[in-house]
């Protein structure tokens, strides 16, 4: 297993939305592990980014984790009952995450399709299929992601990126993969930041 390093985390973090596109995020729950291809991220730098909870350096009980170590895991919530997935960015002390967004299960599918919708895989409906874990709170409602694991460091065993699992026969996932770019969702407010170009998610 090849995990995604410290390093991985201190570079560019628009760079580091484009790069974890493809990489397996793993999760391990109840005994049971769920292995996850990356097919959606987002970028939020909180120097220059009115869309990101720290910009402008605020610092609160909610964003103090932003400026945590790189790898960490930051998570909080939305709308009073959705989970959002973060991974901290660059050097400690400055504020900028890659929120996951979206994801396909690889490994397994059964667990995640049952704490989404108490079926198996194969049970799923058309629609549930469709709509499995395409967007931030499905994501983290199917692995059991929740505010429990905010601030959870890059060195753990029960939430972390890999770039191949062999032991699963996964493999590492080409760094020239075909993918789309665009504007954020959700953020109108952020003014020009709202245009930014820093969404990310791969063909299919």
């Amino acid at each position: 297993m090849a995990r995604l390093t410290r390093e991985f985390f201190l570079q560019d973090t628009v760079t580091a939305a484009r790069t974890l596109l493809g990489r397996y995020l793993v999760r391990a729950d109840g005994g049971e592990t769920m292995v996850c291809r990356i097919t959606e991220t987002e970028a939020y730098v909180g120097a220059v980014d009115k869309a990101c909870h720290a910009y402008g350096g605020r610092r609160t009980q909610r964003t103090e984790t932003l400026y945590a170590a790189p790898g960490t895991a930051y998570v909080y919530l939305i709308y009073g009952m959705y989970n959002c997935l973060n991974f901290v960015t660059g050097p400690e002390g400055e504020a900028s995450a890659v929120l996951i967004r979206g994801c396909v299960p690889v490994w397994g599918g059964d667990a995640v399709a049952r704490r989404r919708f108490g079926v198996t895989a194969a049970e799923m409906t058309a629609c549930q299929r469709k709509n499995f874990m395409n967007g931030p709170g499905k994501l983290c409602r199917g692995l059991s992601i929740d505010r429990q694991l905010n601030g959870l460091p890059l060195e753990n065993d029960l939430l972390f990126l890999a770039h191949d699992l062999p032991e699963y026969g996964l493999e590492r996932r080409s760094d020239s993969l075909p993918f789309h770019t665009g504007r954020r969702i959700g953020i109108d407010y952020a003014e020009e930041a709202a245009d930014f170009p820093w969404r990310f998610w791969l063909d299919g």
